[in-house]
């Protein structure tokens, strides 16, 4: 038996790392599980977000949306460029440095808070005991007072789209293409569809995504989308909805696609098909029957409001659990999770966690959408700022887009905030910070924001709420 541990963190994405760091500095012997091996063959911390998702496809994002904007967008500033190309390997060259970066920067921050990184699979049996197959021998157990579930989660595959080598493949396989394809199919038009499918368009691609649901983007203001929907038609995406892919078939020409929409069957030949239709928990090796931990119908890990198991002493946070499937949501349930094993107070108010789509226009959003607030009979204000108004967006020549403002008619507390447009997931945090603190419509309209900035939209938007916008006609009451 190896040593015991005071608390054993499965996983090393960023719920496992950041609280296996909180659990570290606040005095717990602290090891966490980590299976992960990069492209080089090497060990590596991260999980999915570090090295195969958040930050290689936020890299490719800015790569090819530099490049678009090089080739066809700054004729408008009075900029002329000629024979602008775009270096596929390089790009890609870029992304595997700031992931290894990053990645080695996770593994200095273990060692400098005193976190064991134990290499392998880790699997959660009975009594808080965890067995680790590093594929070198037998496996090694260790015990723990209190073990941390984070490991995640992994892309939806479908059967009527088997991935197939570089041809067919999932979020993972889009991210090395070192040629771009003549005509690329994306199935599924969420948030990784959208961004992958934005990243080949603007090097060249001709996008198709299918999404098989009617309503584009069902979680976001639908305000918000439709104005998304009609960027995204302009840009060149063929986003094609009601569309439900029911068999594929690759040979030398590419890939053929079946699929139905309110038409009946249609065809469509593709060079690539790119696998986006959604994750579930990574669970396969979590854990044995005879552990009795507690999992859903849909792979999800039982937890109640502080990421507690049904089994003493075992928490689970992240993907693994209920709510948005997000890198910091993970992150501050894992800092929940650790103070409270230290026996700190520590909450986290999943009714303030910002989502972001990170395609250009950025589309962010906090809080209840105008259709939720319908459909819990909920008396509200609404107030809307489009970014063609705005000073700071006509200088950029990047004016579409919008800030919504949602607010309780009757106290004003701010309970949803929604932007499409440049720069959204920076702009965001200002409904974040307001609705942690309770506040109100009034407090943005009350903030002085500095002039001329893209943050003014808040601000104006704040202020349309009660029909007092400076800078466009104000609705009738």
């Amino acid at each position: 038996m190896s040593d015991k541990y005071d608390v054993i963190v499965l996983g090393a994405g960023p719920a496992g790392y950041v609280a296996a760091i909180r659990c570290a500095q606040l005095g717990l012997k602290t090891a966490c599980v980590e299976q992960w091996v990069n492209k080089q063959g090497n060990p590596a911390l991260g999980g999915t977000c570090l090295n195969v998702g958040c930050i290689p496809s936020k890299a490719l994002l800015e790569s090819s949306h530099v490049y678009a904007e090089a080739a066809h967008g700054l004729e408008q500033h009075g900029i002329e460029l000629s024979g602008v190309k775009a270096d596929i390997a390089k790009m890609i060259a870029n992304k595997d440095k700031i992931v290894q970066e990053l990645t080695g920067g996770i593994e200095h921050l273990f060692k400098a808070n005193k976190v064991t990184w134990i290499k392998g699979t880790g699997t959660l049996l009975p009594e808080r005991l965890v067995t680790v197959n590093n594929g070198d021998g037998q496996p090694v157990n260790y015990t723990a007072d209190n073990v941390i579930l984070a490991t995640g989660s992994k892309s939806i595959e479908i059967g009527a789209v088997p991935l197939q080598g570089d041809v067919v493949v999932d979020s993972t396989g889009a991210l090395d293409w070192e040629s771009v394809p003549a005509k690329l199919c994306v199935i599924g038009a969420g948030v990784i569809g959208l961004e992958l499918g934005s990243v080949w368009r603007r090097l060249g691609a001709e996008v198709v995504v299918l999404e098989a649901q009617d309503v584009f983007l069902p979680m976001v203001d639908q305000q918000i989308a439709k104005d998304s929907l009609r960027q995204f038609t302009r840009q060149g995406l063929d986003i094609k909805l009601g569309a439900r892919v029911t068999s594929s078939q690759v040979d030398a020409s590419g890939v053929t696609l079946q699929y139905t929409d309110q038409s009946g069957e249609q065809q469509l030949q593709v060079d690539r098909v790119i696998v986006a239709v959604g994750r579930r928990p990574n669970i396969d090796q979590l854990t044995t029957p005879e552990t009795d931990l507690l999992i859903d119908e849909r792979g999800l890990v039982h937890v109640n409001g502080a990421c507690e198991t049904n089994l003493p002493g075992v928490w689970a946070i992240g993907d693994l659990v209920r709510g948005p499937m997000l890198a910091h949501k993970g992150s501050e349930e894992g800092v929940v999770v650790a103070e409270r094993i230290a026996g700190k107070h520590s909450h986290l108010n999943y009714e303030a966690i910002p989502s972001v789509i990170y395609t250009h226009p950025e589309i962010s959003w906090v809080g209840q959408t105008e259709e939720q607030l319908k459909e819990a009979g909920r008396e509200y204000k609404s107030g809307v700022f489009p970014f063609a108004a705005s000073g700071r967006a006509k200088a950029q020549r990047d004016t579409g887009g919008m800030v919504k403002v949602l607010a309780d008619k009757h106290t004003d507390k701010l309970l949803g905030m929604h932007i499409v447009g440049g720069h959204s997931s920076e702009l965001i945090g200002h409904g974040v910070t307001v609705m942690e603190f309770e506040g109100t419509s009034e407090d943005i309209a009350r903030t002085v924001f500095a002039h001329p900035t893209l943050s003014e939209a808040i601000h104006e938007a704040a202020l349309a709420a009660d029909q007092r916008a400076l800078h466009i006609p104000n609705r009738k009451r």
